[in-house]
């Protein structure tokens, strides 16, 4: 068996070493084991963010598909105008070609189904409608801007 003063001594050479744990084997079946708790310091560094994929274009549904489709809801602004978004990554042209006139412009009303622009996608010229009724209060983007899925377009006071 050990006293006292023979156990303190172990638990100081434990302490003062680096072992974390120290097992003893004593005379008739008696053992002593100090465990040392270590204290782990994690360092954490922010993780670096992986390159974006590239976008995809968005595939334009056929007027029966947008019948059968739920509408969404514009998002709308604080002055209570929708925002006219891009179904896709494409150009932006505001005219059906580069002598005619616009298709709208500031003060103009649109309904659902006016042609609002066109979105060109991989060589397909893609009519963009307006899906709401209202005035057009602001163009966000130029003739031949280049612009990303959901990207306002237009700005509709309703």
């Amino acid at each position: 068996m050990y006293s006292i003063k023979e156990i303190k001594e172990l638990i100081e050479a434990v302490n003062a070493s680096e072992i974390t744990q120290l097992e003893v084997q004593g005379e008739k079946d008696t053992s002593i084991t100090i465990k040392k708790e270590t204290k782990t310091v994690v360092e954490t560094t922010p993780a670096v963010a992986a390159p974006s994929a590239p976008a995809v274009s968005q595939p334009v549904a056929t007027p029966e598909q947008k019948q059968e489709q739920p509408q969404a809801e514009k998002p709308k602004a604080a002055d209570d105008s929708v925002e006219i978004t891009s179904p896709m990554v494409g150009t932006f042209y505001r005219a059906s070609s580069p002598d005619a006139d616009p298709y709208v412009q500031v003060g103009d009303q649109v309904h659902a189904e006016s042609i609002v622009c066109i979105v060109e996608a991989m060589k397909l010229m893609n009519e963009l409608e307006a899906e709401t009724k209202g005035e057009i209060v602001e163009i966000l983007v130029e003739n031949g801007e280049l612009v990303d899925y959901g990207q306002p377009l237009f700005r509709v006071k309703v």
